[in-house]
């Protein structure tokens, strides 16, 4: 019986006979051996850095064959003739906790034009996530969910029954060449659109309300006229907000629509700021009347660039408009001798067709489950 116990049989490991006690485990083996020489692999994080050098699987070993998960070294026994393969370990992950969490839509953009709006909202997508038990690494595994996209389009208006149409609208406003453009306006039978300063709402009540009362358009140029890309977040959407807040106060409209100063009104804004405004308007005629050219070439700029469609850019705030005050009689008259109909903003995207009936009426509301794209 005692010799039954302890005899030995060969085993081959790595092409090399040995003895061994019959039966012998293989992690029995690899202690008794100096593991023979091999490298014993890393502790890893989730994220593939180092934890422990050498806190991985002592060795990767074969048995005939047939690899040994190194859970299994200490119940794996050794029999006569068996054929090891003893090569370095493998690197072990550490254990981890798996989560759920929300995956935030991207932007994108699409077509050319002045007016922008939003055309699709974004929707969350979902991940797995694990987190390292010992690193507190956290590594995105699996998308199990894909986002769906905001989308920001932009259109030039393109009315198609026939007849020619343009806007011409104002920037800076009200200001004391306010009331003599609108007397040029009303005289003329004509509405045209005006992006308000809320601070300048604020300050010319009887003006802002006059520019609604009569039936132009009532839009936002912002607050206090920011380069909004060089804002915060919290600045942007204050700059927005205030502005709303000033001009409803002064005129009772709460305008959705805004052009940005200096048209600079880039993806990050959108995804700042898309659920408080119904579109950002540009332009497609700039009169450079800030540049005081002279009324005759304030005039001709909008004359000879003309086309249907065309939104125009003037001021009638943020200095001396008397050249534009002098010029706007015979842009009108110029453009109604071209067969032009002048009309707002508004008239325009709703003579088109293309815009969505909440951006045309600055009624836009973000759709009740619909997710920002993170800025």
């Amino acid at each position: 019986m005692w010799w039954f116990v302890i005899r030995t049989v060969p085993v081959t490991v790595n092409a090399q006979e040995l003895n061994v006690h019959e039966g012998v485990s293989v992690e029995q083996l690899l202690e008794d051996n100096d593991a023979f020489g091999v490298t014993a692999g890393n502790l890893v994080s989730v994220g593939g850095n180092v934890i422990t050098e050498g806190g991985g699987a002592r060795a990767t070993v074969s048995v005939n064959g047939e690899e040994v998960p190194a859970d299994q070294f200490a119940q794996r026994g050794l029999m006569s003739g068996d054929e090891l393969e003893v090569s370095d370990g493998t690197d072990v992950q550490e254990e981890y906790e798996e989560s759920v969490e929300s995956l935030a839509p991207g932007l994108q953009t699409d077509g050319t034009g002045a007016i922008q709006f939003v055309s699709q909202w974004g929707q969350a997508g979902e991940k797995k996530v694990w987190t390292g038990k010992q690193s507190e690494e956290k590594v995105d595994k699996e998308v199990t969910k894909e986002p769906v996209d905001m989308v920001i389009s932009y259109i030039n208006p393109k009315p198609k029954d026939g007849n020619k149409y343009l806007a011409l609208t104002f920037d800076d406003g009200p200001s004391k060449y306010t009331g003599q453009i609108l007397d040029i306006l009303k005289e003329k039978g004509v509405h045209a659109t005006f992006y308000n300063l809320g601070q300048n709402a604020e300050a010319n009540a009887a003006l802002c309300k006059r520019v609604v009362d009569e039936g132009h358009e009532m839009a936002s140029h912002t607050n206090q006229h920011m380069n909004l890309p060089n804002e915060s977040r919290d600045s942007l959407r204050n700059e927005i907000s205030s502005a709303a807040d000033r001009i409803e106060q002064a005129s009772g409209f709460r305008p959705q629509m805004i052009r940005a100063p200096y048209g600079a009104f880039t993806t990050t804004e959108w995804a700042r700021s898309a659920d408080l405004i119904s579109c950002n308007v540009l332009w497609n005629i700039d009169t450079l009347d800030w540049k005081r050219p002279g009324a005759d070439a304030i005039k001709q700029e909008v004359l000879s660039n003309a086309y249907n469609g065309a939104i125009a850019l003037m001021h009638d705030g943020g200095g001396d408009r008397t050249q534009d005050i002098e010029a706007l009689p015979g842009i009108i008259d110029g453009l109604k001798e071209a067969g032009y109909k002048l009309v707002t903003v508004k008239e325009l995207m709703k003579l088109d067709g293309r815009f969505p009936d909440d951006v045309i009426n600055g009624t836009v509301k973000v759709p009740e489950g619909a997710v920002m794209p993170e800025a």
